[in-house]
């Protein structure tokens, strides 16, 4: 009898080891998914993971496709090595070619074992039958034998190379940052064709938002954050600095607050040591300029209660004005959007509360938007170029058009 209880066991633990080790490595791929962002782009209507989100870009709506194993409207006929191909390559198993707004230029840099776990992961999701339309573009932006050319010019594939002269946690950061993180494809602009301009890391606009400068440039970018800072910011979506909000709630909410300890850090650490860069900004403009003092005035009405007389807003609650990075991009689209619409800060669990300002622009018209960001732009300190009331206008269309 024990003989026969012994040998049942020795050919149970075969199978247990391997149930063990395809469990481990479904667990690794949410992980992994989840530093990736991925149910952000790829949850619609239909449910996580089933597509149909529109996608912003530059030439057109693109919807998410269905990231479920369904057999008909997902990814449920798809092999690994389809899956390692499209995060590779941006190739699809019918040779059709993906666009960039499915961040491919930077999975690229993606091991293998990390693309293989994250499949693993995904077909362990229900199956939804849910048909995602995904011709959208206008002509000749339809046309995906066009991204041929577009790969030639700014497509470079290949995986993450570790630098022997960096830490294995200066390593870790980049590989998160450049690659699942795919940090650059919203805080590097975009040139006229969708690929990388040579501003690397200074921020750009983005979906009527301008994404910040994350090179260590004292003014514009993150040069007077900490390593805590950058960790306080991506864990709970907030620090002494600043509030996640727009976009950066979605990438918090959904990523980087559920990301473990030491990936946060390695990022911090990766983040801080890329070199300060950013556009000379103009002379702060004089507080008797016109502007400036129609903006004070405006200010004083309308944002003082909450941010204080000297800009120093309410630490935990309201964001600081003075010496901000948001506040002094070389774009107003954040700030523009934010008084016209308002905006609510990112929950998480490590700040719970998500203080919210409320819409202005139905009390302010396009000129006085124009006068109070210039205002702020240019106090306490601050230096930026002035702001328009076509830059208000431009935003209320944006924001408008926005899909909800």
């Amino acid at each position: 009898m024990r003989a026969l209880l012994l040998l049942a066991l020795l050919l149970a633990a075969p199978r247990a080891m391997a149930d063990s080790a395809d469990i481990t490595k479904i667990l690794r791929g949410r992980y992994l998914a989840t530093v990736g962002d991925c149910i952000a782009c790829h949850t619609g209507p239909n449910g996580q993971y089933a597509g149909g989100r529109g996608i912003e870009t530059p030439f057109g709506l693109i919807n998410a496709p269905n990231l479920t194993p369904d057999s008909d409207t997902g990814i449920g006929q798809w092999s690994e090595a389809d899956f390692a191909r499209a995060m590779h390559e941006g190739v699809r198993p019918n040779g059709d070619r993906l666009y960039p707004a499915f961040p491919y230029p930077w999975y690229t840099k993606v091991t293998r074992e990390d693309t293989d776990a994250i499949f693993a992961f995904l077909r362990t999701l229900p199956a939804v039958r849910n048909t995602v339309d995904r011709d959208t573009l206008p002509f000749p932006f339809s046309v995906r034998t066009v991204m041929r050319g577009w790969n030639l010019l700014f497509f470079s594939p290949g995986y993450y190379e570790p630098r022997a002269d960096r830490s294995a946690e200066w390593n870790r950061g980049a590989y998160l940052v450049e690659g699942l993180g795919h940090c650059s494809a919203c805080h590097t602009a975009r040139n006229a064709l969708g690929g990388d301009s040579s501003a690397a890391w200074q921020g750009g606009p983005l979906q009527g938002w301008f994404a910040p400068n994350l090179t260590n440039d004292a003014r514009q970018g993150v040069g007077n954050w900490s390593v805590e800072d950058i960790v306080a910011y991506l864990r709970t979506g907030a620090n002494a600095r600043s509030r996640a909000s727009g976009p950066m709630a979605e990438v918090v909410g959904y990523s980087t607050s559920l990301m473990n300890e030491a990936d946060l850090r390695a990022i911090a650490v990766y983040l801080k040591d890329l070199p300060a860069a950013a556009p000379t900004p103009p002379a702060a403009l004089a507080t008797s300029d016109p502007a400036m003092r129609t903006g004070e005035a405006l200010y004083v009405d309308n944002c003082m209660a909450c941010h204080r007389r000297d800009g120093q807003g309410v630490e935990g609650i309201f964001p600081i004005l003075a010496g901000s990075q948001v506040v002094q991009q070389p774009g107003t689209d954040t700030l523009m959007r934010i008084i016209i619409s308002g905006v609510r800060s990112v929950a998480t669990d490590g700040a719970p509360t998500s203080p919210g300002m409320p819409a202005f622009g139905w009390r302010l018209n396009d000129q006085q938007v124009a006068d109070v960001v210039t205002y702020i732009r240019n106090s306490w300190g601050n230096q930026a170029p002035a702001a328009s009331a076509a830059d208000a206008t431009r935003l209320r269309g944006l924001v408008a058009a926005a899909p909800h």
